[in-house]
């Protein structure tokens, strides 16, 4: 069978406020809290959007997200926009990301930062084109596929964020109930050495790793059977990390299958 190369995603070519409109939904889906949309306004004083980043700790920190999809980020663009978004946050701002529809070299990333420091913000994150694209590709594969295809995104805040949370009703032993799906496969019930194939073992393995992290659960032959929640849907601290445990131990399988 060939190999399937996946071409990078050139945002840039794609409007500006589809391109908010996925950035709005991406966070949705990785667990933010609280996300308002005002680059929907057309008034956005350096804030496209706004809201709360789940950390490891189970907190959250209030965060400035500014999308840019432009050919390239100008020194002079990055520091109007954070200087915008400081003035409108009364000068309380401490966080800034920018999500940049194109790349972004290593000195404009330097620059950057020394300016966002400068100005007072003590962290700082940037995403290039590739960088939204992999964590897109990790939690939000369908939502990508929507953006590619050309199928137009809600245009209400409120309705981005209801398809695009994805199970948004499931409590978290729901959601379990739903996952523990993923390890009702002859991979975990077949005794070793009555495997029929070790290539098949290995692929299902990685598929039940994918399935815990993104939710798309495949057959060993590489079918989507069907979207189930993932360990991003938990609310439970506590729960979603033993899940990103049992997620571990699964991938320890695979690396002690792969060396020996």
């Amino acid at each position: 069978m060939p190999s399937r190369i996946v071409q990078r995603i050139h945002f840039e070519d794609f409007g500006g406020t589809e391109f908010e409109r996925l950035v709005f939904a991406y966070h949705v889906r990785a667990g933010w809290t609280d996300l308002a949309w005002y680059g929907q306004t057309g008034s956005d004083g350096g804030r496209d959007i706004v809201g709360k980043e789940p950390l490891e700790n189970g907190g959250y920190r209030s965060c400035v997200i500014q999308c840019v999809n432009r050919k390239t980020l100008t020194q002079k663009k990055a520091e109007e926009d954070m200087a915008r978004a400081i003035a409108a946050s009364a000068n309380n701002l401490e966080v800034f990301k920018f999500v940049i529809g194109s790349a972004v070299s290593a000195t404009r990333r330097d620059t950057v930062k020394t300016a966002a420091i400068n100005a007072g913000i003590t962290s700082l994150t940037i995403w290039s084109g590739v960088d939204f694209e992999e964590h897109l590709r990790l939690i939000g594969e369908d939502l990508l596929r929507r953006f590619c295809d050309g199928e137009p995104f809600p245009d209400r805040p409120d309705e981005i964020r209801h398809f695009a949370a994805d199970f948004p009703r499931l409590s978290d032993n729901e959601a379990l109930a739903q996952m523990a799906v993923v390890f009702q496969r002859p991979a975990f019930q077949t005794r070793f050495h009555e495997e029929s194939s070790l290539p098949a073992f290995q692929a299902a393995i990685e598929d039940t790793i994918a399935a815990l992290n993104t939710g798309v659960w495949r057959t060993r032959e590489g079918e989507t059977i069907r979207r189930v929640p993932s360990l991003h849907h938990l609310r439970d601290p506590g729960t979603k990390a033993k899940v990103r445990k049992a997620s571990e131990l699964v991938d320890k399988l695979r690396r002690a299958f792969v060396a020996g």
